[in-house]
């Protein structure tokens, strides 16, 4: 079983007052997710990946509705480094959304699942170099503990599938309500109707 941590609501510990350590958390999170998914069999994995699947789903549409934002005007070159993680976030979507459709016991299933995982990866890191150390070096306490909350909202409203072509803090903005409404309903009914 995974070791998934979501905190309550108003915990104030420093990884959660601090956006950076707070997505550097979620990064590691979603690294152990993986492995989990490539580790276990059957029903297990198929919980394993849907836990993937909403922590992906939140955790992009955070980064895109508050840090890719700060980052477009606080950082040098600014515009385009959060046009090449959004166009990462797009594809990574895409490859989410088809395996989304997938069983996990289908054979196509687990070389879509490498092939994310290594793009996913790749973007981390680029976000984590790129985005995640400008915004360390630029930002004080205060600010930091203020994109934390920032980003903790915007994944409390979050949709819990892919849904490409939203990469927008905008777009979030407007389709994501809707979007996590039908989500979530999915969620449940899936939950309800049991393996499978």
């Amino acid at each position: 079983m995974s070791t998934l941590h979501t905190p309550p609501a108003g915990d104030d510990r420093g990884e959660d007052t601090d956006v950076v350590a707070l997505l550097m958390r979620q990064h590691g999170d979603i690294r152990n997710l993986f492995d989990e998914v490539e580790a276990a069999s059957g029903e297990e994995r198929r919980d394993a990946f849907r836990r993937l699947v909403r922590l992906l789903a939140v955790h992009e549409t955070a980064e895109e509705e508050v840090v890719h934002p700060f980052a477009r005007r606080g950082l040098a070159g600014g515009r385009q480094v959060v046009e090449d993680r959004l166009a990462e976030e797009k594809a990574a979507k895409e490859t989410l959304a088809e395996l989304d459709d997938y069983d996990t016991d289908d054979p196509k299933f687990m070389p879509q699942l490498l092939k994310l995982r290594k793009d996913v990866q790749e973007h981390a890191r680029a976000e984590e170099r790129y985005e995640f150390t400008h915004i360390r070096r630029s930002t004080d306490t205060a600010g930091l503990a203020a994109l934390a909350k920032g980003v903790k909202a915007a994944e409390a409203m979050a949709p819990t599938r892919p849904h490409p072509g939203v990469e927008s803090g905008a777009a979030n903005m407007a389709l994501g309500p809707v979007a996590a409404l039908m989500d979530r309903t999915r969620d449940a009914v899936r939950k309800a109707m049991g393996p499978g």
